[in-house]
């Protein structure tokens, strides 16, 4: 068909892809729903709309505007939702910063980011004062409820008016929306550029994907700052569903909030699944009501899934990146799988899966970049094309180039694919331990360890977990002469490094390595699983 001038794209038809379009539908379609809950109070769209506002009145008095960054260090609070609205209006971008890091990794990224400044919650705020400090950038405190202060900002019951366009701001929809740190495979973190198309469309598949609908109530129990919370962030809202902000991991008020709320959706680490459990307060649980729970990291096991069963949730395995606008294939079960024996569901559950809807295409291929065959056996690594991949890392075109070498997008993951289509990973080529859901690098942790006076060599590992999934385990090699037990390298990494990074274990024996003296990490994989060598 001719390419005709008159067919080229006008004003009228075509309109850049954002998720504050969801937003925006909202405030025009149903402002009087409910639209989020937290602490016993509730908002209605219109609410959360004049929140937005409120932050975008904010950010434009610091003189926030286009291509600025804008730091956000908060739980799963309102403001922290509204964020992902208001900074991407004012055609900022946001940056979500793990609560958890320490504060030599908070400096670094205020300093990579250029962040204008950082707001955070209080419980944060004493870290992310200093690290501004430092940066030269302002910090600014969200108001504590339980003894709110006049210099605290409030922004829960903000009068302002939200515009009539939201996405005024955005003229171009590969226009940066967020920046998230990932520490990858190096101890330096590397910022992921996300766009708002890709933003669109991930939370528009993660809305078919996870079945949201009005009547939908999703529990924030996974941190919004990881991966904008895998763009739930704008799929509830898209859906017109409830927020239900809980803005702590505390097992007995997750199980209250489920029954109080009625919570249909959640999604959250294995670690917080093993937590719920273990919690007296499961005796409340009604199982007859049915919650759908989105999990990954680590993959479910089968007392896992008999136990969750018999409390009335149902698990979807999902996997996916920093770099892939979080979870880009999905295992969950069908009908007739339900109904099979806990053993085989558990050995279904297990696997990856396969994309879910507008995720990214996912292969599995060789080392020469063909596609492995689908027989549950050939190990090739899982590689991405499509639109809900990150713009590449800000201010490294060293490591974009690499990570998009040869027009994929390579996860360093090693898989095979079942005949059916399922991905099942078999390794992290990437080394990178996955503990509670947070990404660790066992890089990191060595290059803190190689700077104690008594080691000559560190090596860490990854060891299967039942509570976290996986947990680091520190091979150490003593210098000739030199002496350190357990402790005194457990409380010299407690001074370097951040507590969930903390090597669970240490074995003190010599590094196996290879002719050309690479250290063979699969040998010593095996021995923490089995501790061999000589105990912490």
């Amino acid at each position: 068909m001719r390419q005709d001038p008159h067919l080229e794209r006008r004003a009228a038809n075509f309109r850049a892809l954002t998720p504050l379009d969801f937003l925006e539908r909202a405030l025009t379609s149903f402002p009087g729903r409910p639209a989020v809950a937290w602490r016993g109070r509730r908002w209605t769209y219109a609410g959360l709309g004049r929140m937005v506002a409120g932050f975008v009145a904010l950010l434009r008095g610091h003189g926030v505007g286009p291509g600025d960054v804008v730091s956000v260090m908060s739980g799963n609070r309102p403001e922290m939702l509204a964020a992902h609205y208001a900074v991407p209006m004012v055609g900022a971008v946001l940056n979500s910063i793990n609560t958890r890091l320490d504060a030599a990794t908070v400096g670094y990224i205020l300093d990579h980011s250029e962040s204008r400044l950082i707001v955070a919650d209080p419980s944060c705020f004493p870290l992310a004062l200093g690290a501004a400090r430092a940066a030269g950038i302002a910090a600014l405190r969200l108001v504590d409820p339980d003894s709110p202060a006049e210099a605290d900002l409030d922004l829960l019951d903000s009068p302002a008016a939200p515009p009539s366009d939201l996405a005024a701001a955005i003229a171009d929809e590969w226009q940066p929306i967020c920046l998230n740190y990932t520490s990858g495979t190096t101890g330096q973190p590397k910022g992921v550029v996300y766009h708002h198309r890709g933003a669109y469309l991930n939370a528009i598949g993660n809305v078919l994907a996870m079945g949201f609908d009005a009547r939908s109530r999703y529990l924030w129990i996974l941190p919004m700052f990881h991966c904008n919370g895998w763009c739930h962030t704008w799929a509830v809202t898209a859906a017109g569903g409830l927020h239900v902000c809980l803005d702590r991991v505390d097992p007995a008020e997750i199980l209250a909030a489920v029954e109080t709320h009625a919570v249909t959706h959640l999604a959250c680490a294995p670690v917080v699944l093993y937590m719920l459990l273990n919690d007296p307060a499961r005796a409340g649980r009604n199982p007859e009501r049915r919650v759908t729970v989105a999990t990954g990291g680590a993959s479910p096991t089968s007392a896992l899934i008999r136990e969750m069963d018999a409390l009335g949730f149902d698990l979807i395995h999902l996997y996916g990146l920093t770099e892939s606008f979080g979870p880009v294939t999905m295992r969950g079960l069908s009908e007739a799988e339900a109904g099979l024996p806990v053993p085989d569901r558990a050995t279904l559950l297990a696997r990856q899966g396969s994309r879910h809807p507008a995720a990214n295409r996912v292969r599995v291929v060789d080392a020469a970049g063909e596609e492995a065959p689908w027989d549950g056996e050939t190990v090739g690594e899982i590689t991405l094309a499509g639109n809900t991949l990150m713009a590449g890392y800000y201010r490294d075109s060293e490591a974009t180039d690499a990570a998009f070498a040869g027009g994929l997008f390579h996860t360093g993951d090693l898989a095979v694919r079942h005949p059916d289509g399922d991905i099942e990973i078999r390794d992290r080529s990437k080394d990178v331990i996955i503990s509670g859901g947070e990404n660790i690098s066992s890089v990191e942790i060595e290059s803190v360890l190689h700077q104690h006076p008594a080691v000559l060599m560190a090596a860490v590992v990854s060891a299967p977990d039942g509570k976290w999934g996986e947990i680091p385990v520190a091979f150490i090699e003593l210098r000739t002469g030199h002496d350190a037990d357990a402790e005194a390298l457990r409380a010299f990494c407690r001074e370097r490094l951040a507590g969930f990074k903390m090597p669970r274990r240490f074995l003190f024996r010599e590094l196996p390595k290879t002719a050309t003296g690479k250290i063979q990490k699969f040998v010593l994989r095996d021995m923490a699983r089995g501790d061999a060598g000589t105990p912490s």
